[in-house]
């Protein structure tokens, strides 16, 4: 048991080292995307009451694909972030956090968490007015910023 502890220390301790400051918004990414996709199978046979089967196969793989591209756009920001600052080093020693690849992560937490809490009224819980308005301005901010920054 101690050797499989320190095997899942080791793990996440080389991990977390190699992302850096992009290790703890991907963690929170990841969960995110278990709970989208969780409450997305919950939410699904309230959006189709009149479906004999409402959750199907294809839908839930076109799901899974959705996943995997957001890991995608997070790696292509993470490209750009390097590009610069490779191509920034080379004129002044330099070194720069991964802007991109955090900004699409926390667009995309945005994302998921509206998400979720769409499927959960869905659902019926019952979710604080308040809550989704903000995210979605939280969002909003996200994406105005990164345009002014452009």
């Amino acid at each position: 048991m101690d050797k499989v502890k320190a095997f899942f220390i080791t793990a996440f301790s080389v991990v977390f080292n190699w992302l850096g400051i992009l290790a703890f918004p991907l963690l929170i990414l990841l969960g995110c995307n278990l709970f989208d996709y969780y409450t997305g199978w919950g939410a699904a046979p309230k959006r189709n009451p009149d479906d004999e089967k409402p959750i199907k196969s294809y839908k839930s793989i076109r799901g899974i694909y959705k996943k995997v591209c957001m890991y995608i756009l997070v790696i292509l920001g993470w490209f750009v972030d390097v590009l610069v600052e490779s191509t920034l080093t080379q004129l002044i020693p330099v070194t720069i956090p991964p802007v991109f690849a955090i900004t699409i992560t926390c667009w995309l937490i945005f994302n998921e968490i509206i998400s979720i809490l769409e499927n959960m009224d869905d659902m019926g819980v019952e979710i604080p007015p308040f809550l989704l308005p903000i995210l979605k301005k939280m969002k909003g901010q996200i994406e105005e910023k990164a345009d002014s920054e452009s």
